[in-house]
């Protein structure tokens, strides 16, 4: 289990405990202040923690701040994080204006000259050139208390890079273990890292070794997980949660972002409900339910429907609604209230393991259910 330190991306702590944090990205034109505000606004109402905007240019950077007050009048303080490239000067504004800039090594500093090969003296040397380089925008983001993200690419690594790793998770591991070695040395810790990648086995796979360097080397600094462009619908949403919800599983993972080809938007639920089953966030109801069988002699996909209709705003709660006897209540096990079948059209209610009512009519077994989490102390009114 990784531990990490814990930072501030302004006020809200991020890893060493904190709850793995929800972030997304803006996809309006940074120069549209009101749409960027107004956006930001719908993602921070949907439970977003993070807002990422783009500032590809000078220009874009300084517009930052105007974001940032238009959003401060109304009323919302959900940190920014400035999205950076290949422009260290756009870094170096942004990291005065936001709480958070985030560079890819691959693009930032490192040049692509067309070299194939690098001597071990021209490799030192490149990244003693790459620390001198950095040494501006660190101290900026040291003056002003500004975090930063560190995120590799598959795809997007640097020539000196390539030319000892190849376009690898190796690669992409060691590129953001030589970053995290240049902030040291300049005493900036406030670090943020990850290992993007559309393709989910490389993720987890660099993200691993990262991770595995960082320990070897004494650094325990928050890791960001996402599938980057994973596209849309079921596909995104499942290369994402096999990719994210297996670093969690792990014990590795402070913050993620879920990656869609759709309204930003739509990737806040879907990463609250990864960080909900892999029981590392509990943010809403949860149904264990088995698919039923011959054995069942009541419509148990009608009554889940029912369940979820009444309860699906209570928080932490976990239901199990389970066809026969024969399973449910052993395979239900963890959860705090169960809806058995028990014979034809009739169901069995319980409180843990613990029988509460036997052989309710189907027909009033729903209200049963809602009588007996209300008693149990788990009951909240759902909100208008």
């Amino acid at each position: 289990m990784y531990k990490s330190r814990q930072i501030l991306i302004g006020q809200l702590p991020l890893g060493g405990g904190a709850p793995v944090r929800v972030q997304s990205m803006t996809n309006t034109d940074t120069m549209d202040t009101r749409a960027t505000a107004e956006q930001t606004l719908r993602l921070a109402e949907a439970g977003c923690e993070l807002v990422r905007i783009t500032a590809p240019d000078v220009k874009a950077a300084d517009n930052l701040y105007e974001i940032k007050n238009l959003l401060a009048r109304r009323g919302c303080t959900v940190p920014l994080v400035a999205d950076i490239h290949f422009n260290p000067l756009a870094a170096e504004r942004a990291a005065a204006i936001v709480e958070k800039v985030r560079v890819n090594p691959g693009n930032y500093t490192d040049r692509n000259t067309g070299k194939t090969h690098f001597s071990d003296q021209e490799y030192r040397d490149e990244l003693e050139r790459i620390g001198d380089k950095m040494a501006r925008l660190i101290d900026i983001c040291k003056s002003h208390h500004t975090a930063m993200r560190i995120g590799t690419n598959h795809g997007s690594l640097s020539e000196r890079i390539m030319s000892r790793y190849g376009n690898t998770a190796e690669g992409m591991a060691q590129s953001a273990i030589e970053f995290a070695e240049v902030c040291r040395r300049q005493n900036y810790h406030q670090l943020v890292f990850s290992m993007k990648a559309s393709n989910v086995k490389v993720m987890v796979e660099s993200t691993r070794l990262f991770v595995a360097k960082m320990e070897a080397m004494g650094m325990d600094y928050p890791v960001h997980l996402g599938v980057t462009e994973a596209g849309d619908a079921m596909q995104a949403r499942l290369k994402s949660a096999a990719g994210i919800g297996a670093l969690l599983l792990d014990g590795i993972g402070d913050t993620i972002r879920v990656s869609l080809t759709e309204d930003p938007v739509a990737e806040v639920p879907v990463a609250y409900d990864i960080l909900q089953a892999v029981g590392v966030r509990i943010s809403q109801a949860e149904y264990i339910a088995c698919p039923s069988c011959g054995r069942t002699q009541y419509d148990i996909q009608e009554a889940l429907q029912q369940i979820k209709a009444r309860t699906s705003h209570l928080r932490g709660v976990k239901i199990g609604v389970m066809g026969c006897i024969v399973n449910g209540p052993g395979e239900m096990a963890d959860a705090d209230y169960g809806y058995v079948g028990s014979g034809a059209g009739k169901i069995t209610l319980y409180k843990g393991r613990e029988v509460m009512k036997r052989n309710i009519d189907q027909s009033e077994a729903v209200e049963e259910l809602v009588a007996l989490i209300k008693a149990g102390g788990d009951w909240a009114e759902p909100q208008a």
